[in-house]
Order: structure tokens, then sequence, then C-alpha cells
């Protein structure tokens, strides 16, 4: 079923919105944590130390397709904001033509680039033909992970969250089945999780396919449809080129990251891969409050109704703070029973290490709760601008801290740079904060691109501003108090 979200209370329409979502993104979570554990408490310390080595270039492949996919399917919801349902036909047709082409592109650099990556991220030796087979089986069956998160992120733009979370469901109980069943009865190792994986995203983007063939008569594509219309791809490409940029620049802070974590062996990269698992567990319903923003603001910006994103990123705002609060306690005080499930044995060193990491990031927690509700809001208007640049500014932080505090601090200066790099970006992301609850949002309005509606806002139409990239960056820069 589609929502529209121009009219009601925001927060009960984003709400049961963010809870499918929640779920879906928890279970997607736990497509990586199921193959964590199968791995470390079935093959080993090693085993789980390989997959985690090479787990940046992992990450950056699923946060590239889900960012894109997610990205080019704003234009969808604007065009259905908008009331545009010919647009939102054609919106569906190029999303799936320019995810087809980067992932294309991803597989392509994946194959050539994976060697020299490896050696530039310091794997160790006795990790290396694991860790090469993981990331090459995911890299080749990529294109199962994008077609999932391209038809899942086409019905959220429509408000259907639901039942990309039941074909998530069913999908992950797949990927456990088959990944106990290849490593425990193949005996495929390490590359068998990897299989699994694939296998199992490739059941779930099936699912969505037949389910929109079905059910979703306004999906029905025609042949015109298709028609390569280079202005229409440029309004897709607008924002989702800086987005691949922000998410490459925060992939490779966490490969440099990885690689100087590397440099002290499988049990140091064996905690930090725990750690970062659970984090990312936790982090979840902040990160769905944001994509809850993303679909919100899309809609509203394509009916002209920016008053209600302002309401809604002010609301969402809040909860995401109560949230924040509460998994960071929960992290700080719980976090190594949950660490203890990832390996066969108690293994003091990873548990101790592990746990180090945890304690030091929960803290800023507060500051990542607001980044991802600000940087979605405004890549639903279609500013992809401030976002991709809060990225380059979070890499160059992230990278300089880990490097130069591992001098000094070893191991702990890897657990200090990503609370430096968060609590530090949190100014260039969340200055967009203030641009809408100040009235300075106006100005951004002015010098983008809205889908055309029967009437004109006062808004759009008494700007005096000129509406360039300039004026825009001047305000997000000072509108920060």
């Amino acid at each position: 079923m589609v929502r529209n979200m121009t009219e009601g209370d925001p927060l009960k329409l984003i709400l049961p919105f963010m809870v499918p979502l929640l779920i879906g993104n928890v279970f997607q979570q736990l497509y990586n944590i199921a193959d964590i554990i199968i791995v470390g408490r079935t093959i080993g310390v090693n085993a789980l130390a390989a997959v985690g080595a090479t787990a940046p270039l992992f990450m950056m492949l699923v946060v590239l397709t889900m960012g894109l996919s997610n990205v080019f399917t704003v234009v969808t919801g604007q065009r259905y904001g908008a009331g545009d349902l010919d647009g939102v036909r054609r919106s569906v047709a190029m999303s799936t033509m320019l995810s087809l082409f980067f992932v294309l592109l991803l597989m392509l650099v994946a194959t050539f680039a994976l060697d020299p990556a490896l050696a530039a991220m310091n794997v160790p030796e006795e990790l290396f033909a694991d860790a090469k087979s993981y990331v090459l089986i995911i890299s080749h069956g990529i294109i199962a992970m994008m077609g999932y998160n391209l038809l899942a992120g086409i019905l959220r733009s429509l408000g259907d969250s639901k039942t990309p979370l039941y074909f998530l469901i069913i999908s992950t109980i797949v990927n456990i089945f088959l990944a106990l069943l290849f490593i425990t009865r193949f005996g495929w190792g390490v590359p068998g999780s990897a299989v699994a994986l694939v296998i199992a995203q490739g059941f779930s983007a099936l699912l969505c396919i037949v389910y929109i063939a079905k059910r979703f008569p306004l999906l029905r594509l025609r042949k015109q449809d298709w028609r390569l219309d280079w202005d229409f791809a440029w309004e897709h490409l607008r924002m989702g080129l800086p987005m691949a940029v922000q998410f490459s620049v925060l992939g490779l802070g966490m490969i440099f990251i990885q690689a100087v974590c590397n440099k002290f062996g499988p049990t140091t990269i064996a905690a930090f891969t725990s750690a970062m698992r659970i984090e990312q567990l936790a982090l979840q319903p902040m990160i769905s409050f944001g994509l809850s923003m993303a679909v919100f603001s899309a809609q509203n910006f394509g009916a002209h109704r920016f008053d209600r994103i302002r309401e809604g990123v002010k609301k969402c705002s809040l909860l995401a703070l109560c949230f924040s609060l509460f998994a960071a306690i929960i992290m700080y005080f719980f976090g190594r029973e949950m660490i203890s499930i990832f390996i066969s044995e108690a293994n003091e060193q990873v548990l101790a290490q592990a746990q180090q990491y945890l304690h030091l990031s929960v803290p800023f927690y507060f500051f990542l709760s607001q980044i991802f509700i600000y940087r979605n809001a405004v890549q639903g208007m279609g500013i992809a601008m401030i976002p991709m640049f809060s990225g380059i500014v979070e890499l160059i932080l992230r990278t300089s801290a880990a490097v130069y505090l591992t001098e000094y601090f070893g191991y702990s200066g890897i657990c200090y740079a990503s609370p430096i790099a968060s609590g530090s970006v949190h100014r260039c992301s969340c200055s967009p904060a203030t641009i809408i609850s100040s009235g300075c949002w106006k100005i951004l309005m002015s010098g983008i691109s809205v889908p055309k509606t029967k009437k004109k806002t006062p808004e759009i139409k008494n700007s005096r501003f000129s509406g360039s990239f300039f004026v825009r960056f001047n305000c997000f820069c000072g509108g920060f108090r």
C-alpha cells in the first residue's frame, strides 16, 4: 500500500512508517551478524578476523548500493508527492538503468582492484586467502543487493515500508539456513558465508519483483518509460553522484581505520569487528528515523509543503535523541555480554578490546542521531552538496585521528578516531537543522529544482535569492549558532 505523507500530523505518519523500516534494518544487520556468529563459533577466531579484516570493503559496497538506490528513488518520492504518476514510472525506469550501470562499474572495479586493496589494508598473510574469496564473491553478487535495495527504496518512496520488511525477514532466515548448510555440512568455510548472503539477497529481490508486478499497477512500466532522457537522468544523478562521493569517502575512512587495525593482528581485528557489528545494530533506530525523514521530506518537498518538513525534523530529532540515550546505556552496560556471542570460547583479550571501543564510542551517539536526521532530511529535499561536504570532513578527521593517535596510544587510538570524527562533523551535518528551523530553508529552496505542480507557493515565487550553490553554502555555514 502507498502512503501520502503530505497531509496529517507528521509524527503520526513517520512513526508507523519508521517501525517496519527499523525492524527491516535490524534484520538487514542480522545478515552480517549471523554470518559473523556462524563463522566465529564454527571455524574460529582467525576466520572471524578474515571476514573482519575486509569488513570496510564489504560495507563500502553495501552502503554504495543502498545509498545510490535510495537517493535515486528520492526523485520518485518527489514525483509521487507532486501527483505526477507518469513521472513516478519514468523515475523508476531511470533509477533502474542508472543502478544497473553503477553496479556493473562496481563489479568491474572490485575485480581488478581487490588484490592491491587488500595489500594496502595490511591484511595478515594467514588471513589473505579467506579474506580475498569472501570479498570477491560479495562483489560479484552485488547486483543482487542493488536489486533488493532499489526495489525496496521504490516501495518506501511511495509510503510502503512494511512489504520490504516481510521479504527481508524471509531472506534473513534463508541466509542463516544456507550459511549453516554451506559451512557446517558442505565445509565451504568463509566463502560459504558469502555465497549464502548473495543468494539470500537475490531471493529478496525476486520477491519484490513478483510483488510489484502483481500489486502495484502504478509501477507497471511502459516502453516509453524506458526512454533515455539525459535531463531526467541528470535530475537523478545531481543527487546520486554527490551521495556516491559521500559514501565513498566514508567507506575510505573505514578502510583506512581497518588498515591501521590490521597491523595489530587477528585478535584485535576480531575484537574490532565484533564491536562494530554490535554498534551498527544499536544505531539502527536512529538510522531508521533518518530514512523515514528522507521519504517524508521528499514527498512534502514535491508538494511544496516546506512547513511540514520543518515540523517533521524537529519532532524526529527529539525522538532520535531519546533512542540514542537508550542505545548508549544498553551498549555501555551490556556490550560485553553481546560481544561474547561471537566467539566459541571466552577470549579475554577480544572481549576487553571490544568493550573498550564501545565505552569510548557510546557518548557520541547523541551526535550520530542528529547527523542521521539532518543528512536525510536535506537529501529528501534534493540538497546533496551539504552531506557530501560533511562526508569529506569526516574522512579527513577519521583518517588523521586513527593514524596519529595509534602512534601514541596503540589500539586505543583506533577507538578514539570514530568519536572524534562524529563529534566534529556534527557541526557540518547539523547546520541544516538551523537552516530549516530558522527560516533559512527558504533560501535553500530557491535554488533547487522542484517537480512542477499546478500551484506555486509564496516561498518559491517571492524568493529574492539567485539560488547559486555559493549562496546556499554561505547560508549553511552561517546558519549554525
